[in-house]
């Protein structure tokens, strides 16, 4: 049977789990920055349409400035949803940032436990042995 769980293994499954969650929304924001990336190049391209002088582009006008309009729309929900996407991710990197130093505060305080009980063993087996003689 394995001995009981100490306290920074557990915290250390935590912070595994939380860096897991970080990266998850990093690359939820990657996602989001590459579709606003290809927003944009469908926006700049309706912009050359619509100022080329060529007369199948000139009939299509209409339609251009309304393209033009939906990915205006579109970029601006986007840029929205990259903001609060930027808010998780650094939200989520301090709670890893803080679950990792409370890990090693608490496996210090293991380690210094341990090396006093380590040291109490000895005394007790020398104060054993000097009772004996």
């Amino acid at each position: 049977m394995a001995g009981p769980v100490k306290r920074s293994d557990k915290l250390k499954r935590l912070v595994t789990v939380q860096r897991h969650i970080e990266k998850m929304a990093e690359h939820e924001l990657a996602a989001t920055t590459r579709h606003r990336a290809e927003v944009n190049q469908s926006m700049e391209e309706v912009i050359d349409a619509i100022g080329s002088m060529e007369p199948v582009h000139r009939q299509f006008s209409q339609h251009y400035a309304e393209r033009f309009g939906r990915l205006t729309t579109k970029e601006r929900q986007l840029a929205g949803v990259q903001q609060l996407q930027e808010m998780k991710v650094l939200k989520e990197r301090t709670k890893g940032d803080r679950l990792e130093e409370n890990m090693k505060e608490v496996r210090d305080h293991e380690d210094r436990e341990a090396a006093d009980n380590s040291i109490y063993e000895l005394i007790e087996i020398t104060l054993g042995i000097q009772l004996t003689k």
